[in-house]
């Protein structure tokens, strides 16, 4: 049936995008991963730029563990034994034995009682959030919350929402006061352990405080709820995350992160108690009716967890902290304004969009992968571009970049 007057809509819809430059554009297509040497990391070619090596500084793998070689071997080992995918749903006959000793692993890596794994970061909140909220729950929500977290409570429909200017405590002590005095039930406050824009994080222990100030207002509790997708394996002496570094450990009543960012791999997580964790797997619709990660997926995983709890992750967090201070005092030294933090998101703070969008592409013309943000993904004023260390970076290229900044003269 001819849709002709849709397609027109959704043209004009685009054209409206690209015109305001929100619009995402085409994406880049990796042909090629150039294998690390003694004296730098990894480089990659791209389709249509024939063999221009390029430097990644804009991927989440912040311990390059989805290229080791013992990591792609734990999943082409699994594959072979299992198959390249679960068949089914997990209530079905999709669940492996791999995909159980994974969650075991997660759950005690962090101090929980038990684990439970998506098939992706963003389907845990959505799969998390909108079970856990009622018709009589107040959601308190971080300004600068993931659009995860974004959607799912649009999703749930809480009897109160209410969004706290970024980090502003006094903020979240009064709008669970307000949410108390109005007789809600239950009181869910969340927020993301690192705002992957900013490289900035939640101090964990303090809204823990706010948060337990209020349980006793509340029939069902006050719950905090983190979403660390971008602090595990990444934050932390141990690669706990946002929670280690701030001295919180265990504030999170549910604890979710992701296994495809520092991990590598693919997939999302949640940690909790174990009454939380079975009532999750009764209720959530994006656990119960999606197909788990592969059991290839699953092993290799695992196998980057046990790499990240080891004197070896711990040497490689070193390093990844090592290379992230290089690059932000490169920064400062070069006269560029960023946001100081420990995590290896670096902003270069531009707020220009004009300008941003030039920086970007002089970068790419000399060999380097950044992300600008404009708006509406950042505020107006905020307008930056997103660095992304990883500790397959060397110091070469670590100043390889600061080199090509260096030039810019826009």
């Amino acid at each position: 049936m001819p849709v002709e007057r849709l397609l027109q809509a959704l043209a004009t819809e685009l054209d409206s995008l690209r015109s305001k430059g929100t619009a995402k554009g085409a994406e880049k297509v990796v042909t090629a991963v150039l294998p690390a040497t003694d004296d730098r990391g990894p480089r990659f070619l791209l389709e249509g730029r024939g063999d221009r090596p390029f430097l990644r500084m804009n991927s989440n793998s912040y311990l390059g563990l989805s290229l080791r070689p013992e990591v792609i071997q734990a999943e082409e080992e699994t594959s072979r034994r299992y198959g390249a995918g679960p068949g089914a749903v997990r209530f079905i006959s999709g669940t492996y034995d791999v995909h159980q000793r994974l969650e075991q692993r997660l759950a005690a890596f962090h101090g929980r009682e038990a684990g439970m794994i998506f098939s992706s970061a963003y389907a845990t909140t959505l799969g998390v959030l909108v079970p856990m909220i009622t018709a009589e729950t107040a959601v308190i929500s971080d300004a600068l919350n993931h659009n995860c977290i974004i959607n799912a409570l649009r999703l749930a429909r809480p009897k109160e929402k209410h969004v706290y200017a970024h980090l502003d405590l006094d903020e979240l002590d009064a709008r669970l006061g307000e949410a108390a005095a109005n007789g809600c039930a239950r009181a869910l406050v969340v927020t993301d352990g690192v705002f992957s824009m900013r490289g900035d994080y939640a101090p964990l222990g303090e809204i823990t405080e706010v948060v337990r100030r209020h349980d006793d207002d509340f029939p069902e509790n006050a719950v905090l709820v983190v979403d660390d997708s971008h602090g595990v394996a990444a934050l932390g002496e141990t690669g706990r995350g946002t929670e280690e570094a701030t001295g919180a450990a265990g504030a999170a009543d549910l604890l979710i992160a992701t296994l495809g960012k520092a991990l590598g791999v693919n997939g999302g997580y949640v940690v909790a108690d174990r009454v939380a964790r079975d009532y999750l797997r009764e209720t959530a619709p994006l656990y119960i009716y999606s197909n788990p990660i592969t059991p290839g997926e699953a092993a290799a995983a695992q196998r980057s967890l046990e790499i990240v709890d080891s004197e070896e992750g711990r040497s490689l967090l070193a390093h990844l902290r090592k290379m992230t201070a290089r690059f932000e005092q490169g920064l400062v030294d070069l006269g560029f304004e960023t946001i100081p933090g420990d995590h290896p998101v670096v902003p270069l703070v531009v707020r220009e969009t004009e300008k941003t969008a030039a920086l970007v592409r002089h970068l790419e013309e000399n060999g380097v992968l950044a992300t600008g943000l404009n708006f509406p993904v950042v505020p107006h004023g905020d307008q930056s571009i997103r660095f992304q260390v990883s500790a397959e970076h060397k110091a070469g290229d670590i100043d390889e970049v600061l080199r090509v900044l260096g030039e810019f003269g826009g």
